[in-house]
């Protein structure tokens, strides 16, 4: 990227760089802190130096990442790069077709891939190119066409299979890992990257969310009784700050490890992700108000909570079917 600084000018952020027959450009920022201005500096300075006529998806794939370093959405674009950028990379996004989009979804179901993968793997394609257009990096994003995204899957585990799952016998931090899971509704990610820090013992808080601020899917939930219990044990044996460890140090995944407790506890077809939407389930099943069960998942709306997790309840659409009693 083109080298810039960041200075102030009336009390304004404003980002400085020099073109390449030494003419010195500014630009001021809408930003108003130092931290906000140097990824909407980024984002400037992209848009006034690319040339429109000549960047490729490849780069915009590159220079989107930038912008999203240093959060989950980082990796996340690595990750899906792997797949997206050999068949797109190397193209203009006007050169992007529909029948591309068909072409590339073709493909990746004859290498086994699921729609549900590339459903995600387009989308991240389009929010890459439709971003390169917020910014001005291109004048207009190719339509990118998707396969219908699969319903929701609907395994959640019963108490009878979740008791199972807590009887095997497997290594301490898969163990406590689950227990997290179930008792917080976190996803793994969360449960792996918390530390005692926010582990509040007197309060029996757990706060799920990391110093950069609220993330996808985190919040401040009470712990259960059981929970408490165990992280109390875990702690007396800590060897690092963070609460899920493998030889004093953080785990990076329990991918393996939870596989063989669930094979074990013959639910080989159960995932760390269930396990949240089970937590989720059998709130629900209590009937516990959606807002409530909103705030314990980290959804922003309840709406979307309730769209997926109403119909749980035992009380969702009985003023409805009351209604149509008739004698």
């Amino acid at each position: 990227m083109q080298e810039y600084s960041i200075g102030r000018l009336n009390n304004r952020f404003v980002v400085v760089w020099y073109e390449e027959d030494g003419r010195r450009r500014r630009y001021r920022l809408d930003a108003d802190t130092l931290e906000s201005a140097e990824a909407e500096a980024r984002d400037v300075l992209l848009a006034q130096t690319a040339g429109k006529d000549e960047l490729t998806v490849a780069a915009i794939w590159n220079a989107y990442s930038v912008t999203v370093e240093g959060r989950p959405a980082h990796d996340s674009m690595r990750y899906t790069g792997r797949s997206v950028l050999p068949w797109f990379g190397a193209f203009r996004p006007d050169q992007i077709g529909v029948q591309d989009c068909k072409a590339y979804t073709t493909d990746r179901r004859q290498a086994g891939i699921q729609d549900g993968t590339i459903w995600t793997q387009l989308g991240k394609l389009r929010t890459c190119l439709n971003w390169a257009e917020k910014t001005g990096l291109i004048d207009r994003a190719p339509y990118i066409e998707r396969p219908s995204k699969p319903a929701p899957k609907e395994r959640y585990l019963t108490r009878q299979e979740i008791s199972r799952l807590l009887a095997v016998d497997c290594a301490p931090h898969i163990k406590l890992a689950t227990w997290l899971m179930l008792s917080t509704a976190a996803r793994v990610t969360a449960v792996l990257e918390l530390t005692w820090d926010r582990v509040d013992f007197e309060r029996r808080q757990i706060n799920l969310r990391t110093g950069g601020g609220q993330r996808k899917g985190r919040a401040i939930v009470p712990m259960t009784e059981s929970l408490y219990s165990a992280l109390l044990n875990a702690q007396k044996a800590a060897l690092s700050e963070y609460v899920v460890e493998w030889a004093g140090g953080p785990v990076k995944s329990i991918k393996k490890g939870f596989k063989a407790a669930a094979v074990a506890a013959g639910l080989p077809d159960v995932s760390p992700h269930v396990l949240r939407h089970t937590a989720a389930v059998h709130m629900a099943e209590a009937d516990i108000p959606m807002d409530e069960i909103a705030q314990f998942l980290g959804h922003s709306d309840s709406r979307i909570t309730a769209s997926v997790y109403a119909r749980y309840s035992p009380e969702h659409l009985r003023k409805a079917a009351n209604a149509l009693e008739f004698d």
